[in-house]
């Protein structure tokens, strides 16, 4: 039997990819690098950064080596504005996704239009509470002149001519999704160069049907936790601690690690800085990461080393992601560059 087995590892895999990406119970699409996708994770952490625009764009290339799996990409683009004489902020943003998925070609694209408010807390130094929206329409659709099944099979011979024994209504489906966030962000330590935040989500909060079946149940709330910390190190390097805590049925994932930069030239306001460190997703992959920053730009490589039970038919493959992420501000006189006090992490 061992001559089968790489023969067998190939169907019993893609079916698992299919059938946990046609179950509505299942977890939405998520990120390794899910801190260069902030509205994926809470809708209030857009417009947490030191500048007046941020355009993100992340992609994931999952077990390609195996079969057609899992392609992913992520765009967001975030503005941030002052509100009145204060020190409160409001931030616009879009949220982009398409995920292509198996050899049957299940695509998802969700565009999601965003609005987060940012409070002042103090007068004296960054510390605010911003609470934040973000809807709208998801996309799905299935090609069913690629689904196979075994009732396609008539003495171990495979016969298209027969029914694959599947009822969909429809290749196509669409529904309207949304989600809302809190977040407190602020700044600590010596001369206040410290930052952290800690935010809360609730998505799917229509609990929207999400499968090609008529009788599938509503999506399952997605509950997420986040935080993040950067400390100084000393006058060249900063060390930034993510985590994320996410919860929706009976599927929880627990994400974090850490990234250890070092400033390449003025200490003060660096240009080039590079950033190296390791992530965990609990019970499923080691994810190492490096970041090169050529400010404004940033650039950052990961990749899955898969742990799960899943690297025996998976062969230990995982997901290489790329993102890059570009920061600016506008040459106007209300720029959160001459703010005083201004949400970032």
């Amino acid at each position: 039997m061992r001559k089968f087995v790489p023969y067998l590892k190939m169907p019993l895999f893609i079916a698992t990819m299919i059938l946990w990406n046609l179950c509505a119970q299942s977890q939405d699409l998520h990120f390794s690098q899910f801190f260069e996708a902030p509205l994926l994770r809470n809708p209030s952490l857009a417009g947490i950064f030191t500048g007046d625009y941020r355009i993100q764009g992340v992609y994931r290339d999952q077990w390609n080596s195996l079969t057609d799996a899992y392609k992913t990409g992520s765009l967001n683009a975030e503005y941030k504005m002052p509100i009145g004489s204060g020190s409160d902020f409001i931030t616009t943003g879009l949220q982009c996704l398409f995920d292509d998925a198996g050899t049957v070609g299940l695509t998802t694209t969700e565009i999601f239009p965003a609005l987060n408010y940012h409070k002042s807390l103090s007068d004296e130094k960054t510390m605010y509470l911003s609470l934040g929206f973000m809807g709208g329409i998801v996309d799905k659709m299935i090609d069913l002149s690629k689904v196979t099944t075994s009732s396609q099979y008539a003495n171990g011979v495979f016969n298209d001519a027969i029914p694959n024994g599947e009822a969909f209504p429809s290749a196509n489906i669409h529904y309207w999704d949304a989600s809302v966030g809190m977040c407190f962000n602020t700044t600590f330590g010596q001369d206040q160069k410290n930052s952290m935040f800690f935010g809360a989500a609730y998505q799917n909060i229509n609990r929207p049907r999400n499968s090609f079946y008529t009788d599938a149940s509503q999506l399952d709330p997605k509950y997420v936790i986040s935080l993040g910390v950067k400390v100084n190190m000393d006058e060249n390097s900063y060390l930034d601690i993510q985590g994320d805590y996410t919860t929706q049925g009976a599927a929880t994932e627990t994400i974090a690690g850490a990234l250890y930069s070092y400033k390449l030239d003025d200490i003060t306001d660096p240009h080039y800085i590079l950033s190296a460190g390791l992530f965990m997703r609990w019970q499923d992959a080691l994810i190492p990461v490096i970041k090169i920053q050529a400010l404004p730009l940033s650039i950052a490589l990961s990749y899955d080393v898969n742990i799960s039970q899943l690297k025996t038919v998976s062969e230990g493959q995982g997901g290489f992601e790329l993102s890059v992420s570009f920061i600016g501000f506008l040459d106007r006189e209300t720029s959160s560059k001459y703010k005083m006090l201004c949400p970032h992490y």
